[in-house]
């Protein structure tokens, strides 16, 4: 998506997570630089509303949606105030996002029901629910992806298999609604030192306690709102991490083994812990 294409004050943004971490992130980079009403959606009210007087003293509009994107009825009333609210949708940023760190043998299936339904089900229910919106405006949807979603992180396999099926369903749906006029960013970060790690859950469903491990660089939000922003301008359709994570995902494909080897001694310290909890 061209730069000059976002510059339009009729034109509406949508975030989800916006009211910190990356989310935040991206919605003080995207204000910073185009016009346009934004929408900002969180499940925490007050954080938001702070965001909206913070926006408002800059002289940009912003609305709130509080939602629970966990469920799916929220998700549908999410939907119907967006639409009742908005002809057109310029931009969907599908960034709110939770992880789990715990063995996959010791972690509930609600939680791993949760991880599903907050980073696949509710992109995938917004996107589609949003849809005529998005054709309208020859919109765009970002996808906070991860590289999770392209080889195993031990830990994770709820967050692994969540941003897996994203990927999957929105690469298949790219190419589907192309000739709509409707494209697809896909990002994939490695490790960022936002609040996804910091409310981590554990296997029971409350917060993790123990320390992550990380392979890469550990980026701040800023930095990644940034380069998702010039991708946006460039009209890229992927967005790729250039580090160790990287390496290691095409490792994984050419000697799984190898980087499954690796992967145990790397995350050594983290699986003993889990599996003290």
């Amino acid at each position: 998506m061209a730069s000059q294409q976002l510059e339009d004050p009729k034109k509406v943004f949508v975030i989800t997570g916006a009211a910190g971490g990356l989310g935040w992130a991206i919605t003080d980079c995207l204000a910073s630089k185009f016009t346009a009403e934004l929408a900002l959606v969180d499940i925490e009210t007050n954080a938001l509303r702070h965001r909206q007087m913070q926006l408002k003293a800059r002289g940009i509009k912003a609305r709130i949606f509080v939602a629970d994107l966990s469920n799916s009825e929220a998700v549908e009333r999410l939907v119907g105030s967006l639409s009742k609210q908005y002809l057109r949708v310029d931009l969907l940023v599908n960034n709110a996002g939770i992880t789990h760190r715990s063995l996959s043998t010791q972690t509930s299936s609600v939680v791993i029901r949760k991880v599903m339904a907050v980073n696949y089900h509710a992109p995938v229910e917004l996107a589609q629910g949003l849809f005529a919106e998005l054709k309208a405006a020859s919109g765009c949807v970002v996808n906070i992806c991860s590289m999770a979603g392209w080889m195993p992180v031990l830990g994770r396999a709820g967050y692994c298999a969540a941003k897996s099926a994203l990927h999957q369903y929105f690469e298949t749906f790219r190419e589907e609604v192309r000739q709509d006029g409707v494209r697809v960013l896909m990002v994939y970060p490695n490790f960022l030192a936002t609040t996804i790690e910091q409310n981590a859950l554990a296997g029971d469903g409350r917060k993790a306690k123990h320390q992550r491990s990380t392979v890469g660089a550990v980026r701040s939000p800023e930095w990644m709102a940034v380069k998702i922003v010039v991708a946006l301008e460039q009209g890229r359709e992927r967005w790729f991490p250039k580090d160790l994570s990287l390496i290691g995902a095409l490792l994984y494909r050419l000697a799984p083994t190898i980087f499954l080897r690796q992967m145990v001694k790397n995350f050594q310290l983290e699986l003993g812990s889990t599996r003290q909890q």
